[in-house]
């Protein structure tokens, strides 16, 4: 009589049981490398509010070393687009924490929250320098961190420049889309505006200004200092009274 001398494989004697278990420890796994926690809170799925952050640096026509923190423009907009369309959300929080970037990307995110039909609050934390700016403006109210900064400075350009009179006209140009911009969608006036863009002095190696939480309020330029639940509690204010105006009309 033969004797079977086959080894044995313990991977052919697990169970379903066995294989059950082992992906809820590397689900946990996966939460430890990719967020240093194994619990994470989840967002309700019947929550109302979406949450839009833009960190690092705003990406725009030219893509940015992979060192860099960025936040690409091209995945925010269809975002924006799916949150006008979605019944569900009847809020947007926009989350800043941004150093600037590409203009013309900035400018595109700012017209395309300003534009919402939905209620809309941002909030900057650290900071919403540059191109940050009008973004955090655009939102139907915004707040501001009391130790969060925004720096407000001329547009520059990178790379080849031509030493013509005609580039200085299109960085003007350029220039007069954002103080516009801003000093449409906030309480701060043109002339206070280009003053702190172009105040000298303030940066060490630019021209401009660095506001703090409470200076930005009493320029206008931010609405109310405060945080994520300051921010919470009036969103769900200006939903409330969305639904109210949507009623009063439909009767």
């Amino acid at each position: 009589m033969e004797k079977d001398t086959a080894p044995n494989n313990p991977a052919s004697q697990e169970g379903p049981d066995t294989q059950k278990e082992d992906k809820p420890t590397s689900s946990i796994i996966e939460k430890i490398q990719q967020l240093g926690q194994t619990n994470v809170p989840q967002l309700s799925p019947d929550s109302k509010i979406h949450c839009l952050t833009i960190v690092g640096q705003i990406e725009g026509h030219i893509q940015l070393p992979p060192q860099n923190k960025t936040t690409k423009y091209e995945h925010l907009i269809p975002q924006i687009v799916a949150i006008e369309q979605n019944p569900k959300i009847e809020g947007l929080l926009v989350i800043l924490n941004t150093v600037g970037g590409d203009v013309e990307a900035g400018l595109a995110i700012s017209e395309m929250l300003a534009s919402l039909s939905k209620p809309s609050v941002s909030i900057v934390l650290g900071g919403g320098h540059s191109i940050g700016v009008p973004i955090a403006v655009s939102c139907d109210y915004s707040f501001i961190a009391e130790t969060a900064t925004m720096t407000i400075h001329p547009i520059r350009l990178t790379g080849l420049v031509i030493g013509v009179p005609q580039t200085f006209e299109y960085l003007d140009k350029m220039q007069e889309r954002v103080v516009h911009f801003v000093t449409k969608h906030s309480n701060i006036s043109e002339e206070t505006f280009k003053k702190l863009m172009f105040e000298k002095g303030n940066l060490t190696r630019d021209i401009g200004t660095n506001v703090i939480g409470i200076d930005a309020v009493k320029s206008g330029l931010i609405d109310e200092v405060g945080g994520i639940g300051a921010a919470m509690k009036k969103l769900n204010e200006l939903i409330e009274l969305n639904k109210e105006s949507q009623e009063g009309l439909i009767q």
